[in-house]
């Protein structure tokens, strides 16, 4: 009997992880009509002054939102920030949000928008975890975990962006 129930119980976890990213690792947060998921970041270097953390954002309502905010204890400042086409050369810029439309999934992934920690406390160790509080116009603040993965993680499904040189004061 123990083992059927155990044979249950892995099957629905298996089932559960395949059915949405940040399943597996248990990092799933809901709150009102936000499902935040997979949120990670890249272990860094000893030397690294930036970092960058990534995420997916549902959002099941039938209204919009918007991620207006972030702050961690892990830096001094921590930004929005995305990626734009500046004269043939991709910059990263500071926004002041991130749409979240009613009932799709937004994704904070590698080459594209990202939450930004500046001015580092120390390195992102792999296999560490920190709390991020996510700040968003109608859902208020959300506090979740950010899981540190390999420098070589993509992340689910997305392409690699690990390099953040050229772009001013964020090396």
């Amino acid at each position: 009997m123990l083992r059927k129930t155990f044979l249950a119980a892995a099957s629905l976890a298996t089932l559960l992880a395949a059915a949405a990213p940040g399943w597996a690792d248990g990092h799933v947060i809901e709150h009102g009509d936000l499902m935040i998921m997979d949120v990670w970041a890249r272990e860094s270097h000893q030397t690294a002054k930036a970092g960058a953390s990534y995420l997916s954002i549902m959002n099941h309502g039938d209204t919009p939102d918007r991620l207006i905010g972030a702050s961690a204890g892990v830096s001094n400042k921590v930004e929005i920030h995305t990626h734009i086409m500046e004269n043939d050369v991709m910059k990263m810029r500071q926004v002041d949000g991130i749409d979240l439309p009613a009932g799709e999934t937004t994704a904070l992934a590698p080459g594209g928008d990202h939450i930004m920690f500046m001015g580092l406390n120390g390195p992102f160790e792999e296999g560490s975890e920190f709390p991020l509080t996510l700040v968003f116009e109608k859902a208020g603040e959300i506090e979740v975990t950010v899981a540190v993965k390999d420098i070589a993680h993509k992340g689910a499904g997305h392409s690699g962006h690990s390099n953040h040189s050229g772009h001013g004061d964020h090396n």
